[in-house]
């Protein structure tokens, strides 16, 4: 069948070529055409079967529609989850993605970005792993780069961020209120923001109930599955000191935490409360179900897009999305604690 052209689609709906290039390039909604009027018009070009020129449009406009997302850990279910989120708002909005997983590795993640613009790519999305955003702001300078996840103290690029240490506070805290008072915190990537964050937000807890008695445990070095088993092994050994409460950092942590428990032939809250960060439906089918920081993840992938388009388009100077963004999370409570 042949593939009709803009002028066919704008013959057939009566919207001029302009108007319909606009919605079928993503940009209905910069131009404020209303959404009945994108909706008509794509699903007139969808009956048409119609595909637009992409090498036309990247000689045209300089652009490649592509968008470079850099990640740390494709195996860890939150930034799986994550990924697919940030996708999917990118395919609404007319973008490919190049999707590079940096392994935690800084030499991994410089080599990902450079692979990044050598390939024209519109915009990169990254969870930065490095300790430094020289490298991040050099890049900036040539193609729009925003952080997510993670981000740097006084750095001027955009980020989309959980606000860690109040999701960590908000999980000891909890923890306190419940009668818990020797917490042991399982944590991650000590270099890493949200880790650092987290530590902070839980001994800030911990300090404010110092009267009631409450003691405070951190240890741990890796976002893993392994590194929750072996620290809640150790620590749920110790006759007499065994924590009566355990916060793991994520829930690869949180899992190894669960075997440990179990291969140990404690019962969960009776021997042992268990709280983690971030969220995951199967934490709903565990005996017991896990309560747990819930991320907005949706929001974020949501917040991203729209400030990826806004430095593509050219519309940082008054932006309807804050370019530096940190979102409250939100205690989900099951019956682990």
């Amino acid at each position: 069948m042949k593939k009709d052209t803009l002028f066919t689609i704008s013959e057939r709906t009566g919207f001029s070529i302009s108007t319909v290039s606009r919605v079928l390039s993503g940009k209905g909604k910069k131009y404020r055409i209303s959404q009945k009027t994108i909706d008509y018009i794509k699903e007139v070009a969808r009956s048409c079967n119609y595909t637009p020129n992409l090498i036309a449009q990247s000689l045209r406009t300089r652009k490649t529609n592509t968008i470079g997302l850099a990640i740390p850990n494709i195996d860890n279910p939150f930034f799986a989850t994550m990924s697919g989120v940030i996708i999917n708002h990118l395919k609404k909005k007319g973008y490919n993605v190049l999707l590079s997983d940096t392994m935690e590795s800084e030499s991994n993640e410089n080599q990902v970005i450079g692979s990044f613009v050598s390939r024209n790519v519109d915009a990169i999305i990254v969870v930065p792993v490095g300790s430094s955003s020289s490298y991040l702001e050099s890049v900036a300078e040539t193609v729009p780069v925003v952080l997510i996840d993670r981000y740097f103290e006084n750095t001027k690029l955009p980020y989309v961020c959980t606000d860690n240490y109040i999701g960590s506070y908000m999980a000891a805290e909890y923890l306190i209120d419940k009668g818990y008072r020797n917490i042991l915190a399982i944590q991650g990537v000590q270099s890493s923001m949200p880790n650092k964050e987290r530590v902070r937000g839980f001994r800030r807890a911990v300090a404010d109930h110092e009267s009631e008695g409450v003691r405070e445990t951190i240890i741990g070095d890796s976002f893993s599955v392994d590194n929750g088993y072996t620290q809640a092994m150790a620590a749920l050994s110790l006759e007499g000191t065994r924590p009566d409460a355990i916060f793991a950092f994520s829930t690869t942590i949180l899992l190894g935490v669960i075997k440990a428990v179990r291969d140990l032939g404690l019962k969960i809250p009776d021997d042992v409360a268990i709280i983690s960060f971030d969220n995951n439906r199967f934490l709903d089918f565990l005996n017991p179900s896990i309560t747990r920081i819930e991320q907005p993840v949706n929001l974020v992938g949501k917040l991203v897009v729209d400030c990826i388009t806004q430095l593509i388009d050219g519309d940082d100077e008054d932006p309807s999305t804050p370019l530096q963004t940190l979102l409250r999370p939100t205690l989900i409570e099951g019956k682990s604690c």
